[in-house]
This record gives C-alpha cells, structure tokens and sequence, in this order.
C-alpha cells in the first residue's frame, strides 16, 4: 500500500527546482518531480508545468541520446497557447536539435539540404528574439539564431555577432547558462581563428560559470574543450587524462552524447573540427 501526502509547494521554485535537476542531469528526477505536481488554479500554471517537463525531456535527449521530447511537447501544446514565447522556443530547439547527429554535426537525408526549412528555422529564431518578453529570453532567441546560421549555414561571421549580442544579454540579466554557451562558441570561433589564449580565456570562464549554475553535463563538455586545447599545446598526456575523466564521468551520468566526444578525442578525433561532409560544427 502507497501513502500518499500532499504538500502546497510555491510554484515558481518548484519549476527552478525542476531546472537546476536538469541542469545537473538529473533529468529522470527532474521529470519525476513535474509529473507528480498538481497545478492548481488557472490552466496557464498548467502549460507552465507541461513546457517545463518537455524542456527537461529535450535535455535529456540532447545529452543521453533518449526520445523523450516529441511527446512532452505534443502534451504541452494541448495546454498551452500556441502563441506563448516558451513553447515556441522549445519547439525551436527540438527542431534545430533534429538536424543534428548524435555527434553534434549537421545530418543531411537523402536529398541533402533543404534549403526552405533552413530559412524557415532562422526565420522563426528572429521572430522569437524580436518578441522575447524580457531580455534573458532574448538573448537565448539570439544565441539559438546564431547556432542556426553557424552549423545549418556555415555563416561563421555572421554567427558571431549573434553570440556577443546573446552574451551581452545573459551577463545583463545574469544568466549564467546563456553566458556559458555564449562564451563556448565565441571561444570556439577564437580557437578557429588561431588565437588560443583568447579560446582558453573563454572556456575557462565559461568552465566556471557553467559550475556556478550547477550544469554538471556542461562542465564536462567544456573540460572536454580545455582538453582539445591542452592537446594543441602539445601535452598529449595531459590532453588524454583530462579526456579520460570526462569519458568516466559522463558514462556515470549517462551524458552518451559527451562520452561519445570524449571516447572520439582519445581516439584522435578533433570535437570542434568541421564535419567535412556539410561544414557544420559540434555544438
């Protein structure tokens, strides 16, 4: 026999706490905890907690390799308005997040690119940013436009001023993880650019803002950087222990998607070499 108990929980920390689960990759718990919620009172808190289990369920798919987000976000479109800026740019990121392999590159069917729905995605990630309601939404509207036009277009200069406008915004509002995946492609175009002190600048800040905000699986996709850049500095050694940890720790996670780059690299693959099939990058 099960008990039961109920308990009234303040709604707004319930969904941060949900937030900082994912965040930590805790996913499984994450949407353990949304699914036995009750909202009471009006049917927005209702969209409120179905977009919040649909976005821990896209993180979860993008780290562990699951197929979880289709269906949580066909559950919150019955409840939400199709309208809402949230569900829109949930709906975004799992479309975005399905052009893409397991790798993190560019997968393309078998009539290679379309060029319609490309300009269609980036088409809707302006619209997005040009109705965000507050300036953190923005800045993610512009982060997600400048992934758009760097790994679907190869407009690498382009890209670049979407990801200083999105870092100026998540420093703004204090967003960390916006500031931490702002700061990861910024480093990475340095990186390309061959100046490597800025590269290593920006991925240690961004190491230590993604800790700050309790991203576990974040961390360690950028200490998978910090690898890339110890092995360029000619520490092979070092490059290979700091991978092999990753490797370690993401298995225990279940973070499939981090312990594959991390698995590739200590076999010599480069994680933000270009896919030499599209042009696209690891994201």
């Amino acid at each position: 026999m099960t008990n039961t108990t109920t308990a009234t929980v303040e709604f707004d920390e319930l969904l941060a706490a949900a937030r900082e689960l994912s965040l930590a990759g805790r996913w499984d718990r994450a949407l353990r905890l949304l699914d036995a919620t009750t909202a009471a009172g009006p049917a927005s808190a209702r969209g409120r907690l179905a977009r919040a289990a649909a976005e821990v369920a896209l993180e979860s798919d993008w780290f562990r390799r699951t197929d979880l987000a289709t269906d949580r976000l066909a559950a919150a479109g019955k409840v939400s308005d199709d309208a809402d800026w949230d569900l829109g740019f949930t709906r975004l990121k799992h479309d975005y997040y399905g052009l893409l392999r397991g790798d993190g590159r560019v997968r393309f069917g078998p009539g290679g690119r379309d060029p319609e729905a490309l300009r269609s995605l980036r088409d809707r990630a302006h619209a997005l940013r040009d109705r965000a309601p507050d300036q953190a939404r923005g800045g993610w509207a512009e982060m997600y436009t400048g992934l758009i036009t760097d790994n679907l277009f190869a407009e690498r200069t382009t890209a670049r001023t979407h990801y200083e406008a999105a870092l100026r915004a998540g420093e703004s509002a204090g967003d960390d993880p916006l500031v931490r995946e702002a700061l990861r492609h910024l480093g990475d175009q340095d990186h390309d650019g061959g100046d490597h002190q800025a590269a290593l600048d920006r991925w240690r800040r961004a190491t230590e803002v993604g800790a700050r905000a309790g991203a576990v699986p974040g961390t360690l996709a950028q200490q998978m950087l910090l690898a890339v850049l110890t092995r360029d500095a000619g520490d092979e050694a070092g490059a290979r222990a700091r991978a092999e940890e990753v490797a370690r720790w993401a298995g225990a996670l279940g973070a499939e998607h981090i312990r594959a780059q991390a698995t590739g690299f200590l076999a010599g693959v480069d994680p933000t070499a270009p896919a030499r099939e599209s042009g696209s990058r690891s994201s």
